[in-house]
């Protein structure tokens, strides 16, 4: 397989024979499989704060003791347990506690912060889904059914892409990407509706990455730069469908040959 091999300023240099990891085949159930195994490995750990529903202000828990002060024997009430609110002389304003059925108590299983979210997969499963990840960035049907319209595919760059001002770089992505430049830059904005008041109030597009070599360094605004030994499953392809726009350095595709074959 080839791929268009492009100048610091986005021209057309020539063509570069890609790796033959770049020719699999796209196995999309295994893509999906290994990214759903994947995802509590990078997930922040959560759970319920240590006594959480046992902190009510009010005095006392009720007594189911009989002919004893304070005690709920013979009032013909259930025997849930119960905070006391108020009282006048020997009646108790009462009101139920603690449990998981009534008002502030505890949840019945609560999320522990300790739980284990990592999960094993098959070496070979693993190789090709990052294989299938790696090829949908160079399948152009890959993009267009992802993004819902035809999708410039990536290319290669030359090592100077490295050493050129922002600007400049723009105006080489936008030479390359045409009408799909208005993907390339990772946005955020204001989700639309309801959303906004349950914790979700900012939705982003996941932009362009670019791929340099382990010696290499890069940083743009608005672009996702990774290196080869950094790269997984769920940067080339996320939500685990394949297909994003992404860019490499030579030296990126040499050592991505020398991985993965």
């Amino acid at each position: 397989m080839k791929a268009k091999l492009y100048d610091k300023s986005g021209k057309v240099k020539g063509d570069i024979v890609l790796p033959k990891c770049f020719s699999s085949r796209i196995r999309a159930d295994i893509l999906l499989k290994v990214f759903e195994t994947q995802k509590g490995s990078f997930a922040q750990a959560y759970g319920a704060k240590e006594g959480a529903g046992a902190q009510y202000s009010a005095s006392g828990i009720s007594k189911k003791k009989r002919h004893d002060w304070k005690a709920t024997y013979g009032k013909g009430i259930s025997r849930v347990p119960r905070k006391i609110m108020s009282r006048h002389g020997s009646s108790f304003n009462w009101i139920g506690a603690t449990i998981a059925s009534t008002r502030g108590g505890r949840r019945p299983h609560a999320p522990r912060a300790g739980k284990n979210l990592f999960k094993k997969i098959n070496k070979k499963e693993l190789l090709l889904a990052f294989r299938s990840a790696l090829v949908g960035t160079f399948d152009a049907l890959s993009l267009k059914n992802k993004f819902g319209r035809d999708m410039n595919v990536g290319g290669v760059f030359t090592r100077e892409i490295l050493d050129i001002k922002t600007k400049d770089f723009l105006k080489a992505m936008e030479a390359v990407f045409g009408d799909s430049f208005g993907s390339v830059i990772k946005k955020k904005s204001i989700r639309a509706g309801i959303g906004k008041m349950r914790g979700r109030k900012y939705k982003s597009n996941a932009g362009m990455m670019f791929v340099v070599g382990d010696e290499e360094s890069m940083k743009r605004k608005g672009i996702e730069v990774v290196h080869v030994g950094e790269l997984c499953v769920k940067d080339l392809a996320p939500n685990g469908v394949a297909g994003r726009l992404v860019c490499y350095t030579e030296k990126a595709i040499e050592e991505i040959g020398g991985r993965f074959g």
